[in-house]
């Protein structure tokens, strides 16, 4: 598998789409996007002769870089039969793509249920408390009242988008077997 490759890999991974440019540091060289004047990233992970426990860096984004560190915990030998590449574990939430960065990232995070959010789903209540007890959306036919409500409900979606995507393996596993990482690692080479 080339770098290239695993670049392709990893944005399966995380849920991206591979419309920025990356590289790849390993031992003090780099390899990735050509538009960064690194080396290119076709080269084979057997050709870098990383020895099990190896780490290298992968950087993403790199107007506001996530940075992955990477480490070789074994290698398989090839099964007949076998799909590779294949995802054995992971957990977590992966972040937007152009959610701004990892500390912007952080900041949605702990933010994602603060006092703004109370207040929208207080709004939100209130009106659905309204709606059972008349059991009538009369309270809709109020402007105010509707523009509040249809502002409190994108808000709070708005948020739960901050929250991410969760990390399933069996969804990473199904796109990595239709060979979406191979279409991701030519987004930017």
């Amino acid at each position: 598998m080339t770098l290239r490759e695993i670049h392709g890999v990893l944005q399966v991974v995380m849920g991206w789409e591979g419309i920025h440019l990356y590289q790849f540091v390993i031992h003090t060289a780099r390899y990735g996007s050509w538009e960064t004047g690194a080396r290119s990233p076709a080269i084979a992970l057997a050709d870098l002769k990383l020895r099990k426990g190896s780490r290298f860096l992968y950087e993403y984004d790199l107007n506001i870089p996530w940075e992955h560190e990477v480490r070789l915990e074994e290698r398989q030998p090839f099964k007949p039969g076998a799909y590779f590449p294949a995802c054995t574990g992971g957990d977590g939430t992966c972040p937007q793509e152009d959610c701004g960065g990892p500390e912007a990232w952080m900041w949605r995070q702990d933010n994602a249920f603060g006092y703004e959010t109370m207040d929208d789903l207080e709004t939100t209540t209130e009106f659905l408390q309204e709606a059972a007890e008349t059991k009538s959306l009369a309270v809709l036919d109020d402007p105010d009242r509707a523009e509040e409500l249809r502002g409190s409900l994108e808000r709070l979606k708005e948020r739960a988008s901050w929250l991410g995507e969760h990390f399933e393996r069996r969804k990473t596993n199904e796109r990595l077997q239709q060979n979406e990482h191979l279409n991701l690692m030519h987004q930017q080479m």
